[in-house]
């Protein structure tokens, strides 16, 4: 069955109809500074590595969402600096096309706020996720101001996420809180674990291989400090034995000069 009839249209109007492309560059601005680039990729390091054995979601960061064919004749593009999408298959994309991906929006949105962006992203942006996108959760952080506020959606309206003691916001979509850690934001488990990013795995790793050298190293210096002291124990008992043969063998000289001199040494 074709396209066509399975969406009941009829053909002499299918011929008319102009399916919008699929197979999209992306389009956003470069990143603003170090410290936006190294936030957004510990947001998708991290929860790649942490998800690294799933096959059904896929995230990214300042790609272009296109979710209408008037976005593309306007060129008004939106490309979050970091989404998630649950449900879908894991491969590389140049962009989310919206009508390319079985009609799904992102799950998640973390929007990176600096100056010349940080009113947009709190004002239109967030109303374009909520009405048009409906991402269900909804953050911003500012890497330098330190700003960290969370939306949840409900009723359709995004209602501002209550922080734990920690100071962490929870994200129902993830299952994850999203909280500050060395001026980063980062992600943790319920358990309050840190998501660690590839790089600090390696340190970890490598600090993991050091410390089995460092206790392979100390367990056979133990090992051989015990074959040393054994080695004297039995170097000091064969001494003890020599000089007690020593002993034995004067005192059976000095009793054979006894007899010699007729003097019985037992009397």
């Amino acid at each position: 069955m074709s396209l066509a009839q399975d969406l009941n249209i009829p053909d002499d109007t299918w011929e008319d109809i102009v399916i919008p492309p699929t197979d999209l560059w992306s389009d956003e601005p470069p990143l603003e500074s170090d410290l936006h680039r190294q936030q957004m990729d510990a947001l998708i390091t991290s929860l790649e590595w942490w998800w690294r054995n799933r096959n059904d979601f896929y995230v990214s960061g300042n790609l272009t969402i296109y979710y209408s064919e008037d976005q593309i004749k306007s060129r008004d593009f939106r490309g979050p600096d970091f989404f998630v999408v649950l449900g879908t298959e894991r491969r590389p994309r140049k962009s989310w096309v919206v009508w390319g991906e079985s009609g799904k929006y992102p799950n998640v949105i973390v929007e990176i706020l600096s100056n010349s962006t940080a009113d947009v992203d709190r004002g239109v942006k967030k109303q374009i996720y909520q009405d048009i996108l409906r991402t269900p959760d909804y953050f911003w952080f500012h890497p330098v101001t330190l700003e960290f506020a969370g939306f949840h959606l409900v009723g359709g309206q995004y209602q501002p996420i209550e922080p734990n003691p920690q100071g962490w916001l929870w994200s129902q979509q993830l299952e994850l809180y999203l909280g500050i850690h060395q001026r980063k934001l980062r992600f943790f488990t319920t358990e309050g674990q840190l998501l660690p990013i590839p790089e600090e795995v390696a340190i970890e790793v490598q600090r993991q291989a050091e410390e089995e050298r460092q206790q392979k190293e100390l367990a056979q210096a133990t090992v051989e400090e015990e074959r040393q002291q054994k080695e004297l124990a039995q170097a000091t008992a064969e001494e003890e034995r020599q000089q007690k043969e020593l002993a034995q063998a004067r005192v059976e000289q000095l009793a054979a000069k006894l007899r010699e001199l007729g003097i019985d040494p037992d009397a």
